[in-house]
């Protein structure tokens, strides 16, 4: 045992999950360990039910590193596997958004062991290492308590829950996940902490010392297990009275899950506080898709047998795909509303621009689906231009194309739901949205605004991987999402002209309801700084466009004061301002402070403790900062 900031700790091996209780979990201290508080305030993904990550808190400042906690110990293997296959070190994982509950906080945390391979990166090639391997990792739910201005670990609770698997094998044409980790998210609701765990099921877990109440196992009708296996995809939701709303996804256990063979099943389950469960599945909630084994859904032109620019020509239509059955999108958090509505979003296994935003009425019964299709008329001569007779313009549609299409397709422009993504609805006083990709936008995608009865407002030309914040003032509201003009090409990725990288600007993004922008703050700061051991850091100026923002979403205190976190390794905090320039862009925040270098990021959250501390993520890493 060793005496930590005060706290009596014991430090324990489980010899199998078994006798760790339940899933894992809970130790046996002496003496006890401090009760908890039992004080939910960011309790979940996007702090409540509707994801809103605005707090009734003043958010502290960033001027100290309060804690410094490492709960995956296996970025740099991880990083290192990514950079033969992605040419950079990139950390291509979703995390958990910290859970704040007045003196406690609760943390994923990564144990178990990480398989590397030899050469680095050889799992592109279908070699069960790196990404391929992660279920030899181990996924922790861990209970942190101040004590004597520390952040000491209480317990860890050991789940049995593995992400799906990756599946990546280019030498087969066998895309999967493409090593993006899926997320390991629990709740905070009716004086437990809810864990994700295998087979679809959930851990009911006691605070004080972090042994199993209950294993729930829902009954989800038709999956043979024995030839399936079902997996909770995605952040536990838990609305005002207590339900626990998530999704489940079931895979083949033979074949390519992703890429060949369609999905067993795919529910979305609610939990009652007393433990009954209730499922409903994708295909209820979504009656009008096409059948999952139509071939009917929409494809793009080919980048080798079609011609750029695209369209290939103007009377052009690209052959449809194989649909695969509905599932949710990999990585969505649920959202409801505040009459109980749930929003979900559900797309073709094998097809992601045939996708939907789904409202479920408090029983789990359909209330509507709104397609995602065929909604956008920005794309030709809008986003990119229309090329001149020559065709020869970067970036460019072909001419005579008909403007406002997307040209990928020759069609008005789709949002689509790839799993690579951690997108999830966002409920707003008058409707909910949701960022999609597309294929034509410079891979930025675009936030998608739709009313409580399921019609597409409006359309922000940003949405790639982020959940936006809400900041609710003077009687309306303002949407906050990251920004980032990636430089990528706009919607070709081939050897040729037409397929020309843009210019970089990063920006966060504040948007009145009809998403017209009120005020952004632009990244500007070029240098890329290194900790040392002693003295300031050690900085060299090579990021000449900024740095990307790589927060999922913002976190947005009782005053509207915005913070976020950047690839720049600082953690930003961004008041309102009293003065929007002409051009609407800032350049100074309210306040910074240097943690780490961050540069290929994941897209991570942040959270806000009811004290106002901030609670931030870096490569692995959770810093803490505040006064």
């Amino acid at each position: 045992m060793r005496r930590l900031g005060g706290i009596l700790l014991v430090v324990f091996v489980c010899a199998a999950l078994a006798t760790c209780g339940g899933g894992g979990g809970g130790m046996v201290m002496n003496p006890p360990p401090p009760m908890p508080s039992d004080s939910p305030f960011w309790a979940q993904w996007g702090a409540n039910p509707q994801h809103a990550g605005m707090v009734n808190a003043a958010g502290q400042a960033v001027t100290h590193q309060l804690a410094d906690i490492v709960y995956d110990p296996f970025v740099a293997q991880e990083q290192t596997e990514s950079l033969p296959v992605f040419g950079a070190p990139d950390l291509v994982a979703h995390f958990q958004a910290t859970i704040t509950d007045g003196n406690d906080v609760y943390m994923m945390t990564k144990t178990g062991h990480y398989t590397p391979c030899n050469p680095a990166g050889d799992w592109a090639n279908g070699t069960a290492c790196g990404p391929n391997a992660w279920q030899s990792m181990v996924w922790n739910e861990t209970r942190f308590t101040w004590e004597s201005g520390q952040l000491v670990k209480i317990w860890s609770f050991v789940s049995d829950w593995k992400p799906e698997p990756n599946a990546t094998n280019f030498n087969q044409g066998f895309a999967g996940l493409g090593g993006w980790e899926p997320v390991f998210h629990a709740v905070d609701a009716n004086n437990f902490i809810y864990v994700p765990g295998a087979g679809g099921s959930v851990w009911k877990v006691e605070k004080v010392g972090g042994t199993s109440s209950a294993h729930i196992m829902p009954v989800f009708n038709g999956l043979n297990t024995n030839t399936a296996t079902a997996y909770v995809s995605g952040p536990l939701t838990a609305d005002s009275t207590g339900n626990i709303l998530y999704n489940v996804i079931a895979l083949m256990n033979q074949g390519a899950p992703w890429n060949t063979v369609d999905v067993a099943g795919a529910w979305l389950v609610k939990l009652a506080p007393n433990g009954s469960a209730t499922t409903v599945s994708y295909a209820a909630l979504v009656p009008g898709a096409p059948a999952g084994t139509a071939a009917t859904c929409p494809g793009r032109f080919h980048a080798v047998a079609d011609p750029l620019p695209w369209p290939p020509t103007l009377g052009a239509t690209p052959a449809p795909v194989l649909c695969g059955s509905q599932r949710p999108g990999m990585n969505i958090a649920p959202a409801i509303a505040a009459d109980g509505t749930i929003y979900t979003v559900s797309r073709a296994h094998f097809a992601a621009a045939q996708a939907y935003l789904v409202a479920v009425n408090q029983d789990l019964t359909p209330k509507w689906q709104a397609s995602m299709q065929n909604l956008l008329s920005d794309g030709c001569g809008f986003l990119e231009p229309i090329s001149g007779p020559a065709n020869t313009d970067p970036n460019s549609c072909r001419n005579g194309a008909t403007p406002g299409i997307d040209p990928t397709t020759n069609a008005l422009g789709s949002g689509s739901v790839p799993d690579q993504g951690s997108s999830s609805p966002t409920v707003v006083p008058d409707g909910v949205v949701f960022g999609a990709l597309d294929s034509y936008n410079y891979a930025r995608g675009h936030l998608l605004k739709f009313d409580a009865q399921g019609h597409l407002q409006t359309a922000y030309p940003f949405g790639w991987d982020s959940t936006p914040g809400v900041y609710t003032h003077n009687g309306t509201y303002s949407i906050v999402i990251k920004d980032n003009h990636y430089g990528a090409a706009a919607y070709c990725g081939a050897n040729d002209p037409i397929c020309a990288p843009t210019s970089q600007t990063y920006f966060i993004t504040q948007l009145d309801p009809n998403m017209q922008i009120e005020w952004q703050f632009q990244s500007t700061n070029t240098m890329s700084c290194q900790r040392n051991p002693s003295g300031p850091p050690t900085c060299v100026s090579d990021h000449p466009f900024g740095f990307e923002w790589c927060i999922n979403m913002p976190a947005i205190d009782m005053n509207g004061t915005v913070y976020v976190n950047s690839e720049d390794g600082n953690i930003y905090q961004l008041p309102q301002p009293a003065v929007i320039p002409p051009n609407k862009i800032i350049t100074q925040p309210g306040g910074n402070l240097f943690l780490n270098l961050a540069i290929g990021a994941a897209y991570t959250p942040i959270s806000i403790g009811a004290d106002g501390k901030l609670y931030t993520q870096n490569d692995g890493h959770l810093f803490v900062v505040g006064n």
